[in-house]
């Protein structure tokens, strides 16, 4: 009777193993196949924008070259250069303004604590983008609009409120125990000491999660830097440079090169997080020995 109960669970459990397979086979194709389908378009020599066939006929780099060379209609690596300034100016202001935040309403209690993180959740309930009409007249107010300041204006747009989205690294520094900020406290440290000297290094994982939504907001961000750039070609951004390739005017030259630009805008994200990624074991298997 054991045996025979023995039987049956394995092979209910064979059953469920491979139904799960299935599953991920599937979920895993829906996700590969579209940027196996860029990557493939990149190196696509055939010109246009649809073609009968998803693997191409024949093969080039041309659509990279020209990507970067081709600059007098529109010059990605001048927008390239743009974006990637202000992303990492942006996750640098933003990582500090959330680090910071976060560590203030995990450690500090004073009046109106509450409240401030109440209101902080509430309008990190509403778009961003609700607000651009009124951020873009501010801004020129402030003669942020024209000419290189406007790479000024979206690192402050990008930045200026990231401190409001405090709430999860404010739970990741709520498991850091407390005694050990009072046994530095005892030993004469300051809370800016025990914050960089002792917070810091024990929050590595959440600090490489911030730095990496600081770093994609800018990165990937077409409504604001629309907004703010307007007619300013000179200040695009690769998220409006892809889309004026996919415009009815430059979609039959631009198509190959747009998938091509695609790839390239990858590639920083994916040199970010694997540069990032030990540093985030680093500190899982540190706070597991802890």
């Amino acid at each position: 009777m054991a045996k025979v109960i023995t039987k049956s669970y394995k092979r209910k459990r064979t059953i469920q193993n491979i139904l799960v397979h299935c599953l991920l086979a599937v979920l895993s194709f829906i996700w590969v196949f579209p940027i196996l389908w860029v990557i493939l378009t990149s190196f696509r020599a055939e010109p246009g924008s649809y073609i009968d066939t998803f693997f191409p006929k024949s093969y080039t780099f041309d659509n990279y070259i020209k990507l970067f060379t081709d600059t007098h209609i529109m010059n990605f690596p001048r927008m390239f250069m743009n974006t990637l300034i202000i992303a990492i100016f942006s996750c640098i202001v933003s990582t500090f303004f959330v680090l910071s935040v976060a560590y203030c309403m995990s450690r500090l209690r004073f009046k109106l604590r509450k409240p401030f993180m109440n209101i902080a959740m509430i309008l990190g309930l509403f778009p961003g983008f609700m607000s651009m009409v009124a951020v873009y007249y501010i801004l020129k107010a402030f003669g942020l609009s024209e000419g290189a300041m406007i790479r000024v204006a979206l690192v402050l747009v990008y930045s200026a409120g990231s401190g409001m989205g405090f709430y999860i690294a404010k739970g990741f520094f709520d498991t850091i125990p407390k005694a050990i900020d009072e046994a530095a406290y005892i030993d004469g440290a300051t809370k800016w000491q025990v914050f960089t000297r002792l917070t810091i290094p024990l929050s590595k994982p959440i600090i490489v999660y911030t730095i990496l939504t600081a770093f994609l907001g800018p990165w990937l961000d077409f409504i604001f830097a629309k907004v703010i750039c307007r007619a300013n070609a000179d200040y695009y951004t690769v998220a409006i440079g892809l889309w004026n390739m996919l415009t009815k005017e430059y979609i039959d030259v631009w198509y190959t090169r747009f998938a091509a630009g695609a790839v390239c805008v990858s590639i920083p994200i994916a040199i970010l997080f694997i540069y990032l990624q030990r540093f985030y074991a680093e500190g899982m298997s540190g706070a597991v020995k802890g």
